[in-house]
C-alpha cells in the first residue's frame, strides 16, 4: 500500500525580490506566483492523470487526489486553490501549516536584522534551532506542529494521495523528517516557489 503527497510551496509574493523575512504576513501572491500556481496544478493533473491511468491498466484500486490541505496564509491558499480548480475541489485551511512566525523580525530584510538586532542575530546565529526572535517561533516549536499535522493527514489519507500546499520553512522541517535528517539539515534542503515534492510512503 502506497500514500502520496504533493508537498508544495506557494508561488512567488508582491514584493518577493526584496527577501523580507515575511512569516506571519500575509502577502499575496504577485502575478508571477499566480502564474506559477497555475502551471504548478497542470503540472499536479497531469501527475494525477498519468498515475491513475497506470492504476488502471494494472487493475489496482482508482487513483485519485483525495484532499487538498494548505496553510490560512493567502499566498499558499490561492496557490491551494489553483491546484484544486480542476477537480472543483477547495482547499482545507490548516492553520498549523502556517509559516513560521519571526516576530521582531517579520518585514526586514537580512541585512536589516544584522545591523538593528545585533545581539539577537548573534544568539540566533549560534542557535538556530532553539532561539526565536522577540515574539517569534523557534524552529524546533514550528517543528512539533507541522510533523504531528503531517503525520495525522497521512494516516487520514493512508493508502491514497494528498496534497498539502505550505511555506519554505515549512516544508523543509517536513522534509528533513520524512528523509530521516537531523533537523539541522533544514538550511541545506531548497524550496523554491512553486516547488513540489512527491513523497511516497510504502506499508
Amino acid at each position: 500500500m502506497v500514500t502520496t503527497l504533493y508537498l508544495v510551496r506557494h508561488g512567488v509574493t508582491v514584493g518577493g525580490e526584496q527577501r523580507r523575512y515575511k512569516g506571519s504576513i500575509d502577502v499575496p501572491l504577485s502575478d508571477e506566483g499566480w502564474e506559477q500556481a497555475q502551471k504548478t496544478a497542470a503540472f499536479i493533473c497531469s501527475d494525477v492523470a498519468r498515475r491513475a491511468a497506470q492504476a488502471e491498466q494494472e487493475g489496482h484500486a482508482p487513483y485519485r487526489l483525495e484532499a487538498i490541505y494548505s496553510s490560512p496564509l493567502s499566498r499558499a491558499l490561492r496557490t491551494a486553490e489553483a491546484i484544486c480548480a480542476p477537480y472543483a475541489m477547495h482547499p482545507v485551511v490548516n492553520p498549523d501549516l502556517r509559516e513560521r512566525h519571526f516576530g521582531i523580525w517579520e518585514g526586514m530584510t537580512f541585512s536589516e536584522i544584522k545591523a538593528q538586532y545585533p545581539e539577537e542575530f548573534r544568539a540566533w546565529a549560534r542557535n538556530p534551532l532553539d532561539h526565536a526572535p522577540v515574539g517569534g517561533e523557534t524552529t524546533r516549536e514550528v517543528e512539533t506542529r507541522c510533523i504531528r499535522v503531517m503525520h495525522h493527514l497521512i494516516e487520514r489519507h493512508k493508502g491514497r494521495a494528498l496534497a498539502i500546499v505550505a511555506h519554505g520553512g515549512v516544508n523543509r522541517v517536513m522534509l528533513c523528517t520524512i528523509m530521516g535528517l537531523p533537523l539541522e539539515h533544514i538550511f541545506r534542503i531548497e524550496q523554491d516557489n512553486a516547488a513540489v515534492n512527491i513523497i511516497e510512503f510504502w506499508e
